[in-house]
């Protein structure tokens, strides 16, 4: 299956340096190029992406609060777009508020090529991107900011003892893998619980089942 990518961000040989990397690999196509946020909205629906590699800081309207249009836009069921975000970590400060407008995961500008091919396939299979570790601190450090949500706790009551459990470990930022072996559980069985976790706390993925996680209390910054 061919992943459509819709590349963002304002500064035009960025663009174009990103777009041919990814059109060099199997099974990735480049669909469209946006200068800022605003083109962004209107090509996603246009051009229907599968991935939208998109720029935090732009003029005219940003990363996040296109983020937020887009996943809020009416979109089919089985074909809404996911979001990768480019950061340069040390000055965005506005990384949490794009895990809460729906971004599936984080990449670094300077990351390395096959890094970003990764990226784009991890987020496009409907994973979150979690790794590398630099993500966690970003999640760590900016949900330690955010105030405790009261809906959670309505929320967590939903939950039995191992899916709480699954989730406590998920806010740490382990794998399935990784999860199955503390449990002393299958990898399959992680999936089964992981996706009923998800559903019952309304997350779309697993950064913002981190998220919520940190908001709950059940995670720590680190």
């Amino acid at each position: 299956m061919t992943i459509n990518v819709l590349v963002v961000d304002d500064q035009a040989m960025v663009r174009a340096g990103f777009s041919a990397l990814l059109d060099a690999h199997e099974g990735i196509n480049v669909v469209g190029q946006a200068a800022d946020g605003a083109e962004a909205v209107s090509l996603s629906v246009r051009l229907n992406p599968d991935v939208i590699l998109m720029d935090v800081r732009m003029p005219h309207l940003d990363g996040i609060q296109a983020t937020k249009r887009i996943l809020g836009s009416s979109y089919p069921a089985a074909h809404i777009p996911r979001i990768l975000m480019l950061t340069t970590f040390d000055i965005d400060d506005y990384v949490y508020d794009a895990l809460q407008a729906g971004a599936s995961g984080f990449i670094l500008k300077d990351a390395l090529a096959e890094e970003l091919v990764h990226a784009v396939r991890v987020v496009a299979a409907g994973d979150a991107l979690l790794a590398p570790s630099v993500t966690r601190r970003m999640i760590s450090r900016f949900a330690a900011q955010k105030p405790r949500e009261s809906r959670t706790s309505a929320l967590l009551a939903d939950l039995t003892d191992r899916e709480r459990e699954v989730l406590v470990l998920m806010g740490e930022g382990r794998s399935n893998k990784e999860i199955g072996a503390s449990l002393f559980i299958a990898e399959q069985t992680v999936k089964t619980h992981v996706g009923k976790v998800l559903a019952k706390i309304g997350a779309r993925d697993r950064v913002q089942a981190v998220i919520f996680a940190y908001d709950a209390g059940l995670a720590e910054p680190s």
